[in-house]
């Protein structure tokens, strides 16, 4: 069973607006209804923490258990790339454009990685910062833009490798950026940062638990033990709070073990009429030769059977996995079909994607362990 995003009433996308109409900025409505008086706000998101882990694994995390268990559903397809996006534009994904991990670009014959800001595959070295502004790529104004120009300090608290780069000029310009080197600085960063100008907002990022996720699988003991490492974190940004502070917790998706892989690499029933194949294994853009996709929806859907969700792309945009919304950019980046996995399986590349295909814990889909993520409150 999927879980449709839930777009405008309970969706990540609607988050940091609902704070800035609380931080009183002009224009800006609470869309989650949170009545947050606060000043000083700081967002805390562990990447790869979906509401059903930490229910699961609550006494590895008994401080982000104690809250209230809120939850959101993040966009489709449950990504980074995506997930950032909306956070930090408030848009549904459909408007933003950045539609899944790797992309077709008109222009460009290889694929775009947004979360790396590069174009995959072989071939001659392309400055894709030049060729693909982000300021032009994704030109909607950020909600730190909005909030910098009412007078609210903006901090961005990352690893050294997003300061500059081009997804958080696409996501999270118009903030200050703050690198961290461990999890301590961060939690540092974090407080000092809140402590800036009449108002403030902190958006803070913690990237280790998707990490050991993908590599461990998500519930692993490695896992479970990086977990305690943010319940900690989080506790310790939540005891150092201004009196006119708050925290919240939140995710850009949760994540599942693949129990199987269809390898596209192996397989060349798959590959008939396939120019090129994006996304990720749970969430597949499939690009077809022209005028071949209802052909290769047919032959897909035969092939995989109830495992996967094989839909064209006018479908997928109907049944609103992108949002009410979709620019004709964000159009023109879809898969002419689009591809989900329904339980536990992924469509692998063997012989492209080693890393990824070896990894135990993936996302991209729109099951509720994915989809759901959490939304914890904390104030002195």
């Amino acid at each position: 069973m999927f879980t449709v995003p839930r777009y405008g009433q309970e969706s990540l996308s609607d988050l940091f607006p609902s704070l800035l109409a609380g931080l009183g900025v002009p224009g800006e409505v609470d869309r989650l209804k949170l009545g947050l008086s606060a000043r000083r706000v700081c967002v805390l998101l562990v990447d790869g923490l979906g509401a059903e882990q930490l229910a699961e694994y609550a006494g590895a995390a008994p401080f982000l258990a104690s809250a209230d268990p809120r939850t959101l559903t993040a966009g489709f397809p449950t990504t980074t790339t995506t997930s950032l996006t909306s956070l930090g534009v408030g848009v549904p994904p459909g408007e933003h454009g950045m539609v899944g991990y790797l992309l077709r670009v008109p222009g460009h014959e290889r694929l775009m990685s947004p979360l790396k800001w590069r174009l995959f595959g072989a071939g001659p070295k392309v400055d894709l910062l030049k060729e693909l502004v982000p300021e032009e790529f994704q030109p909607r104004s950020t909600v730190f833009e909005r909030a910098a120009a009412d007078g609210v300090a903006v901090t961005q608290v990352g690893p050294v490798f997003q300061g500059g780069s081009g997804l958080t000029r696409a996501a999270f310009r118009g903030s200050d950026f703050r690198f961290d080197v461990s999890m301590g600085d961060l939690v540092d960063g974090a407080v000092t940062s809140l402590r800036q100008g009449d108002r403030s907002l902190v958006y803070a990022y913690h990237a280790d638990l998707d990490t050991t996720g993908h590599v461990r699988g998500p519930g692993s003991q490695a896992w479970q033990l990086e977990l305690s490492n943010v319940d900690r974190a989080a506790q310790a940004i939540a005891e150092r709070l201004p009196a006119d502070g708050a925290l919240l917790v939140t995710a850009d998706h949760g994540m599942v073990e693949l129990d199987e892989r269809i390898d596209f690499d192996t397989d060349p029933a798959l590959a008939d009429g396939v120019v090129d194949l994006g996304g990720e294994p749970r969430a597949r853009h499939v690009y077809t030769v022209e005028g071949a996709a209802k052909e290769v929806e047919a032959a897909w859907t035969e092939l995989l059977g109830d495992r996967f969700d094989v839909v064209l792309r006018e479908d997928a945009v109907g049944r609103g996995w992108f949002g009410p919304e979709v620019s004709p950019e964000s159009l023109a980046r879809i898969g002419d079909l689009v591809v989900v996995a329904r339980n536990r399986g992924g469509i692998v590349r063997s012989a492209v994607e080693p890393l990824q295909s070896s990894f135990a814990g993936h996302h991209g889909s729109l099951t509720s362990a994915e989809m759901h993520v959490p939304l914890l409150l904390f104030q002195p």
